[in-house]
């Protein structure tokens, strides 16, 4: 299991996601944190927490940092990368509406479901992730088709934070994100790459 120092995310680096969720594309990469202790082991149970009605899933391209960036360019953040991972940002819709901050719709023990960690690509743009829930698929993207594009994104988070060694990037969603309930199984692949399955229960 990966022990990062912190969990980045970016929102909305989709823009169908962006539309379906109701709102532009942010002019500046949106970010957000997700605590350490929401990540998941493949296989292990997402648990929806009483406090939310509507828990969804979010399938993503995760990137593990492999050295310490510090106002990096692009090409250094490019290098930087040390694998990459099929990642699911579970997210309980309706406090992250009611909320002015997502630390709580995010940060649910469980929320951040990871896979195995494989070698980066030689083409990081030909990523496909997919997610399936029960079997049928919900979600598709193409990392080409992100707004900011992932050496950008490491290179604009690293002028805000330093990024350690271990340290998990979340790219964004694209469109299709839905609820989970009690039964369901979620999975989010990297299509040829990498690969979490989760059932879900209720706390």
């Amino acid at each position: 299991m990966l022990r990062p120092s912190k969990i980045i995310c970016v929102g909305k680096n989709y823009r169908d996601h962006a539309a379906e969720m109701g709102g532009e594309v942010p002019p500046e990469p949106l970010l957000f944190l997700k605590p350490p202790s929401s990540l998941l082991a493949n296989g292990a149970p997402i648990r929806r927490p009483p406090q939310s009605s509507h828990v969804e899933y979010e399938g993503e391209i995760g990137l593990v940092i492999g050295r310490r960036l510090v106002d990096a360019t692009e090409a250094e953040g490019l290098a930087a990368i040390a694998g990459v991972v099929a990642v699911n940002d579970v997210t309980a819709r309706d406090l992250q509406r009611t909320d002015s901050q997502w630390a709580r719709a995010k940060g649910f023990d469980t929320f951040c479901p990871v896979g195995e960690v494989v070698p980066v690509p030689a083409s990081l743009e030909d990523i496909v992730v997919v997610t399936r829930v029960n079997g049928q698929e919900r979600q598709r993207g193409r990392a080409g088709d992100m707004v900011y594009a992932i050496p950008m994104l490491l290179s604009y988070i690293s002028r805000i934070m330093t990024l350690e060694p271990g340290d998990l990037v979340l790219t964004g969603t694209p469109a299709g994100v839905g609820p989970l309930v009690a039964g369901d199984q979620v999975e989010v692949e990297l299509v040829g790459l990498s690969r979490v399955a989760n059932p879900v229960e209720d706390r």
